[in-house]
């Protein structure tokens, strides 16, 4: 398996929550500009699945799981973004991303597949830029990718603009990131980490291109004997992993995973603590089954501002977590207490750190508080 010898190359979260769905058949080009955890001389390779990782909002328009249809990749290229991603390339610098020594590939209902490798050398302080063209062959559904808050500079043109070097006729991404599912760099890493969340692992609501995340500050402050894979996404719920398909087979093919779930499955869906608790017993279950070298560790489930019946559950999930009532965990992580406010208004988050005053998607401070706390607490190595 080519996951033995690639490691993430990126903190930034490329899961999928949405699909696209259209009118008609199309051809369009998304171009993207990733910070690499790597600079230098890079040998890459892109993993993509043709699947939904997780639920979005409500479920109406897109839930985890869903296959995507019938599309076909025309070109695909990788290029020094430079040190402004403006929506242009360095020149001279792109490299085609082929699939089976192919520019082009058609992409299947529920299809996972490898690109070949490219090699690319990304100075210091330069951004990877990935463009690919697309096309649908018909009506419907089509591929799947990220919608939410943007995080990283995006951009996208119509009809077939992969292979250009200038940002003409490219505008900025509404809410859109599609990208690989994985994009790995051939390199030795001690250990793969995958970071498995909602919004709050993804970064939503923290500057775009400022990496200021907690996983991004935290991957930062392991160093580059580990490689760190953001499976961050948002609206995502315990019980998208727990189905223990799309989205946790990725985390399945890590050394150590970091569960960060629980608000969406409170605040958007209303789970009781129990069902919140069978959800969070069987995805570490399935991960510790996955092989002997599983580590799992778990965290407390952030205040997301709960009051009410929704605090009360999240209350009694989060005492069940410290006192270690979900069998298989190898360690705790109390996010919670470093975001939350003094007892008794623990249930809130502490006002710096919000996004805005009506919004409790942690922002960049508390990304470095988190990050601060995480790193002290797992070099203790305890609890």
């Amino acid at each position: 398996m080519w996951w033995n010898s690639y490691a993430s190359a990126t903190v930034q979260s490329t899961a999928k929550n949405f699909i696209r769905s259209s009118d008609s058949a199309f051809t369009h080009t998304y171009r993207a500009y990733i910070k690499t955890t790597e600079c230098g001389e890079l040998k890459l390779r892109f993993w993509c699945s043709n699947l939904v990782d997780s639920t979005w909002a409500d479920g109406s328009e897109s839930s985890a799981n869903l296959i995507g249809g019938t599309w076909k990749i025309e070109s695909a290229y990788i290029a020094d973004g430079g040190r402004l991603p403006d929506g242009s390339v360095v020149e001279g610098t792109q490299v085609p991303v082929t699939f089976d020594s192919s520019v082009a590939r058609l992409v299947m209902p529920g299809e996972q597949f490898w690109s070949d490798a490219a090699r690319i050398n990304i100075p210091k302080d330069h951004y990877l830029a990935y463009s690919w063209t697309v096309t649908t062959l018909s009506a419907g559904v089509s591929f799947p990718y990220n919608t939410e808050g943007p995080l990283v500079s995006a951009y996208d043109a119509p009809g077939h603009a992969a292979g250009q070097i200038s940002a003409d006729g490219f505008q900025q991404s509404g809410n859109c990131l599609f990208l690989p599912d994985f994009i790995g760099c051939e390199r030795e890493a001690a250990k793969r980490i995958a970071f498995l969340g909602d919004s709050i692992t993804q970064g939503v609501r923290t500057r775009p291109d400022a990496y200021e995340f907690w996983v991004a500050r935290i991957a930062e402050g392991l160093g580059s004997e580990n490689s760190v894979w953001n499976l961050g996404s948002g609206w995502a719920r315990a019980y998208d992993a727990a189905t223990n398909k799309a989205w946790l087979s990725k985390a399945k093919l890590n050394d150590e995973v970091v569960i960060a779930l629980g608000v969406n499955d409170i605040g958007t869906t209303g789970r009781s603590a129990s069902q919140l608790l069978g959800d969070l017993q069987t995805i570490v279950s399935s991960l510790k089954g996955s092989h002997n070298e599983m580590s799992v560790i778990l965290c407390t489930v952030p205040t997301f501002n709960f009051t009410e019946e929704q605090e009360l559950v999240w209350r009694i999930v989060n005492q069940a977590i410290r006192s270690r009532a979900i069998t298989g965990v190898d360690r705790i992580f109390d996010i919670a207490e470093v975001l939350s406010q003094e007892a008794p208004r623990d249930n809130l988050l502490i006002p710096e750190y919000m996004s805005n005053e009506f919004d409790a998607h942690p922002n960049g401070e508390a990304g470095a508080a988190v990050a601060l706390a995480f790193l002290a607490w797992y070099g203790m190595g305890d609890d």
